[in-house]
């Protein structure tokens, strides 16, 4: 491998792709450190419901895992402030960064390689949109930045807002370079479509056996509240509320599968549209011996 061609690998792809597993060997491989570019896996005792298999990762090292406590404030913005001194000292001890993940914001804020700007909460400019309705607000949004990334902007007024205040801020103070000389090569992993819903299926089933309803609950008795848990999403939305008797056990089973089997075709659509605005991402056919396909794109890059 040659600094002159990239400094920084990324693999990507979609939930129960077997990310992990991959990116474990590639960095036996290659002599790497992994990055993990999960929005959930950052909270600590969040294990079984975010995927994070730490026993998969044996003595290879991580980062970006078990570093906040659930409820604690951590977005994509924080996760901008962790990346550039992990990268400069993995790179310190004479090893490659591998970004692992399938949050694609997180996974597009470093690609992008902007830093994004300080927004602090804008209470003139709040008072400006007030009285607009959900629509005006959703279309001063659009007006301001025409490409949305995060659909969730689009759902939530306060989202909206939020997103309207760091578009103004970025319009104040354009955005920096967050790395210099960033030289990405992205890899994904994928799958067919049915095959990665039995994996999906699969998965669950072993996840729920192993424990997670307990996790959950036990997240809740160590003061974490419902609706902290609910606002993570899929399986602790779900969980939660048949802890709460909201949901039967087998509705809570069925709803969840679907939810995650929506958030694997979400988590495609990302990585398309990546592709669509310039990214170029070498696909691994997951059935089809991935880490031999990475070896065989990489060899192509030496020699070329």
């Amino acid at each position: 491998m040659t600094d002159s061609q990239y400094n920084l690998i990324v693999l990507l792809g979609a939930t129960a792709s077997g990310k992990t597993h991959l990116a474990v060997n590639i960095a036996r491989l290659i002599h790497a450190e992994i990055i993990s570019a999960d929005s959930r896996q950052v909270y600590r005792g969040m294990d079984l419901g975010t995927g994070k298999d730490l026993a998969e990762y044996s003595e290879i090292p991580y980062h970006m895992i078990d570093i906040v406590d659930p409820g604690d404030e951590f977005d994509v913005f924080k996760f901008q402030q962790h990346f550039p001194p992990l990268f400069k000292a993995i790179h310190q001890r004479n090893k490659t960064p591998l970004m692992c993940g399938g949050t694609g914001l997180y996974l597009d804020s470093i690609l992008r390689n902007e830093a994004m700007v300080t927004a602090p909460r804008n209470e003139a400019l709040r008072k400006e949109l007030e009285d607009l309705n959900d629509e005006a607000l959703q279309a001063e949004l659009i007006a301001r930045q025409p490409k949305q990334h995060n659909r969730t902007n689009l759902d939530d007024r306060e989202r909206t807002l939020r997103a309207i205040e760091i578009a103004e801020a970025r319009r104040i103070t354009p955005p920096t370079t967050l790395i210099d000389n960033l030289k990405p090569l992205v890899f994904g992993l994928r799958w067919q479509r049915d095959v990665l819903r039995k994996r999906i299926t699969l998965r669950l089933k072993e996840r729920l056996d192993e424990g997670m309803i307990e996790e959950v609950d036990q997240l809740h008795q160590h003061g974490v509240s419902w609706e902290v848990l609910e606002f993570y999403g899929l399986e602790y939305r779900f969980i939660a509320q048949y802890l709460q008797n909201r949901l039967t056990r087998n509705d809570m089973t069925q709803k969840l599968g679907s939810a995650i089997h929506q958030f694997a075709k979400r988590q495609d659509t990302w990585f398309r549209r990546m592709e669509r605005q310039g990214c170029t991402i070498h696909w691994l056919e997951g059935d089809k011996d991935p880490l031999q396909q990475f070896m065989a794109v990489l060899s192509t890059l030496q020699r070329s």
